[in-house]
C-alpha cells in the first residue's frame, strides 16, 4: 500500500487517530487518561517550592507544576498552557508563555512579529503569504505561519490566523476569577487535522483502522524487538527511570555489522518512540563499532531527530559509550492507554 492515509476512529473506547505512510504506521495519537496538552488554565499559584525554581498553581483539574518563581506571589492568578505528559508521580508541566496553534498559524501572545516557517523558501510564496497575514491579523501579538501554509488555500489561511487571533484575545483577557480552564487541549482527530497535512486521503469510516492495517501495526508494538533487517535488531523498554535500547547485530559481530546495525537502529527510532508514546530519558547502547565512527552515528542521529515531530535533544554520549536522549512527553505511552 502506497501513499498516506489519515484513520480516524476509536481504540477501546478512546477516540485515536493513526496516520500511515506507505503501508507503516507513522504516527498514532490516542486520547490519554490526563490533561490535554495545548489546555489552557487559569491558575492560582500557591507558595513557591524552594530549592526547586518552580511553583505549584491550582486548577479545577488539581495542582499544575510551573518551573517559574520570579515574579510570582501566592494567590496571583496566572494564565497557564499545559506543555506535555507528567511525569510519574510528579504534576503536569505548565507554562506561562501561551501559544494558539492551529493547522496554519500559530499566535504568541506577547511576543510581537510575523515568522514564516523557514522551511517554506519560494520568496514569491513567502511575499504572498506576508501578505495575507497583513491583511488578516490585527493584533499586536506575534503570529508564526506553519510550513502547511506552502499548500494551503489562501482563504483558509486567513481564515485560520482570524480565528487563532480572536481566541487569543479573548482567552489572554480573562485573569479575574476563580481557577477556571479556558481551552481544551486538541484531541487525536483535531490534532491529525491540525498535524498531519501531507495527505488529503481520511478514512473516518466504522472500519477505518482495520482496513488501513492500523490494527495490525499497533499489535506488533506489544513486543519491545524491532526487527532492522539482516538478523539485526533493537529491543526498546520503557523502566521507571527511562526509556532503554539495545542494538544488536545478530549473528554478525563484526564492527562493520556494528556500524550498520546502530545506523539503521538511530533511523528507525525516532518513529518507534512516536508511535510507543515514549518519551523522557533515552538510552541507546548501541551495537559495537569503531569509535573513529562517533561523528558518522552523531550526523545520522541528529538528521532523524531533526526529521521528528516530538522535541528531542542528543544529550551526548556516556562514559561507557552509550547515547543519552532527552524527549519531550507529549502523549500518555500506548501501554497505558490500551
Amino acid at each position: 500500500m502506497k501513499g498516506s492515509t489519515i484513520a480516524l476512529g476509536a481504540l477501546n473506547g478512546r477516540e485515536a487517530a493513526a496516520l500511515m505512510v506507505d503501508g507503516k504506521l507513522h504516527d498514532l495519537f490516542i486520547d490519554g487518561d490526563g490533561i490535554r496538552a495545548g489546555t489552557i488554565y487559569r491558575g492560582i499559584a500557591g507558595r513557591p517550592m524552594k530549592g526547586q525554581g518552580g511553583i505549584f498553581l491550582d486548577t479545577p483539574d488539581g495542582s499544575v507544576y510551573l518551573r517559574q518563581i520570579k515574579g510570582i506571589a501566592p494567590g496571583q492568578r496566572l494564565l497557564v498552557q499545559v506543555t506535555g505528559q507528567a511525569e510519574p508521580g510528579k504534576a503536569v508541566p505548565v507554562t506561562a508563555k501561551v501559544l494558539f496553534k492551529s493547522r496554519y498559524a500559530i499566535v504568541t501572545p506577547g511576543a510581537p512579529g510575523v515568522n514564516i516557517s523557514r522551511s517554506i523558501r519560494d520568496d514569491d510564496l513567502r511575499d504572498e503569504l506576508t501578505g495575507i497575514a497583513r491583511d488578516a491579523f490585527d493584533s499586536e501579538d506575534g503570529l508564526i505561519l506553519r510550513s502547511s501554509c506552502a499548500t494551503g488555500d489562501p482563504e483558509a489561511i486567513a481564515d485560520d490566523i482570524q480565528a487563532m487571533a480572536e481566541l487569543a484575545r479573548n482567552v489572554m483577557a480573562d485573569t479575574e476569577g476563580d481557577a477556571e480552564k479556558l481551552v481544551d487541549g486538541d484531541g487525536p482527530h483535531m490534532l491529525a487535522w491540525r498535524e498531519w497535512t501531507m495527505t488529503d486521503d481520511v478514512d473516518d469510516s466504522e472500519d477505518a483502522f482495520e482496513n488501513n492495517g492500523v490494527l495490525d501495526a499497533i499489535e506488533a508494538l506489544s513486543s519491545p524487538i524491532v526487527s532492522l533487517g539482516g538478523g539485526a535488531s533493537m529491543a526498546i523498554e520503557p523502566t521507571r527511570a527511562l526509556v532503554s535500547v539495545d542494538v544488536n547485530t545478530g549473528g554478525d559481530t563484526s564492527p562493520a555489522a556494528g556500524l550498520k546495525a546502530t545506523i539503521a537502529a538511530l533511523r528507525e527510532l525516532p518513529r518507534q518512540l512516536r508511535i510507543r508514546g515514549l518519551g523522557g530519558a533515552i538510552t541507546i547502547d548501541p551495537a559495537p563499532f569503531p569509535k573513529k565512527e562517533r561523528r558518522q552515528i552523531e550526523t545520522v542521529l541528529r538528521a532523524a531527530l531533526k526529521a521528528d515531530s516530538v522535541d528531542t535533544i542528543f544529550a551526548g554520549w556516556t562514559p561507557m559509550g552509550n547515547i543519552e536522549l532527552q524527549r519531550k512527553r507529549d502523549r500518555q505511552p500506548l501501554s497505558e492507554v490500551l
